[in-house]
């Protein structure tokens, strides 16, 4: 037994924290050999605009809500802690100095790849860390495909964005396929995307 528990983070701003996201950290969860998924939700990005995105504080208790009966997904709030803009390099090192016991794996859509080499420090990222990754349409590993700290898992594909729910709120549609029930009931009583 592998003494050290293996955490899958699930990096995002989550606006609002959706079915799509709980199923792929779900399957993260069950059909891989992580212990469990945490789900780090990012603050605001001082370079996109404001405008649609909820509180840092809101994104936050909507997932607390979605994962609060689930005991193997779990959210952490470490970036709204650290300095901004805040650098999933970072971030790595901080959760693993803090939790040494637990072996971290950043979860990842293949998307990423065409702009990872941008990213700092991502030679250091590959080097110290296991990307488990999940296929989004149009894109692929490319050059990393042989790379042996990054695994490709067959994850169901879920064409569910954020910013079809908010719309979907905003023209006063019935959203409630698309979440946990009570996050679409908290998104609803505290008027949340609604203009």
């Amino acid at each position: 037994m592998n003494p050290h528990k293996k955490t899958g983070l699930l990096f995002g701003s989550f606006n609002p924290i959706h079915s799509g996201h709980l199923i792929l950290a779900n399957f993260m969860a069950e059909f891989t050999d992580l212990d469990e998924v945490w789900f780090v939700v990012s603050p605001h990005n001082p370079l996109k605009k404001k405008a649609s995105l909820l509180s840092d504080i809101h994104r936050l208790a909507l997932v607390r809500l979605a994962v609060e009966d689930l005991p193997r997904l779990n959210v952490s709030d470490i970036e709204f802690k650290m300095p901004r803009p805040s650098y999933t390099i970072d971030t790595l090192a901080w959760l693993s100095d803090k939790y040494p016991e637990r072996q971290f794996v950043m979860i990842c859509g293949t998307d990423i790849f065409a702009h990872f080499h941008k990213w700092k420090n991502y030679q250091e990222i590959l080097h110290q860390y296991v990307l488990y990754v999940y296929p989004r349409p149009g894109s692929s590993l490319g050059e990393y495909a042989e790379n042996p700290k990054v695994k490709l898992f067959d994850a169901p594909l879920l064409e569910i964005s954020s910013s079809f729910i908010r719309k979907g709120i905003f023209a006063k549609k019935n959203m409630a396929f698309w979440m946990p029930e009570n996050v679409y009931r908290y998104i609803l009583e505290m008027h949340f995307y609604e203009k």
